[in-house]
């Protein structure tokens, strides 16, 4: 049975593995960024276990406005806590785990958690092929994107409780 708990510092590794197979590394978080980002906003990344085994990772900050922009990949000092908005950085399954609803489950949860702490909304950014994924998640695709994140074209998603 899949288990979707907040990560510890112990686990940022795994996250950073996971996050190296499933995205261009033109696109992929660092090591060092990941841990960066985890020492200010340690609440906002969650693992699913699979018998004890991290098979996905789900994180991003806190913004106040419905946008993601790039310098918030950059500069973890951005993360507002109190702010409106949860963002995602980051979705990613291990490729062997991919296929079995994992993907959808951790961004349902994410949902859940986000709607629980009153925030009024998350925003992220995704690539073409993705779009009727999150769109069958709950979010509305608001168009082309200004991030240039990795030099791919991107585009902005909202979901608003």
């Amino acid at each position: 049975m899949p288990t979707f708990i907040q990560a510890n510092a112990d686990e940022i590794l795994r996250i950073s593995e996971i996050e190296n197979v499933c995205f261009p590394a033109e696109e992929a978080a660092s090591l060092s960024s990941f841990k960066q980002r985890f020492a200010v906003f340690p609440e906002c990344f969650f693992v699913l276990k699979v018998d004890g085994e991290i098979v996905g990772h789900i994180n991003g900050c806190i913004n106040d406005t419905p946008t993601l922009p790039d310098a918030l990949y950059a500069d973890a000092s951005l993360h507002r806590p109190k702010g409106k908005y949860q963002t995602v950085f980051g979705l990613a399954v291990d490729p062997a785990h991919q296929r079995k609803g994992y993907a959808s489950l951790l961004t349902q949860q994410f949902i859940a958690v986000s709607k629980s702490r009153g925030h009024h909304g998350i925003v992220l950014t995704c690539k073409d092929y993705l779009v009727d994924f999150y769109q069958q998640q709950g979010f509305q695709r608001l168009g082309q994107s200004a991030s240039s994140h990795g030099g791919s074209s991107w585009n902005d998603m909202l979901l608003t409780f």
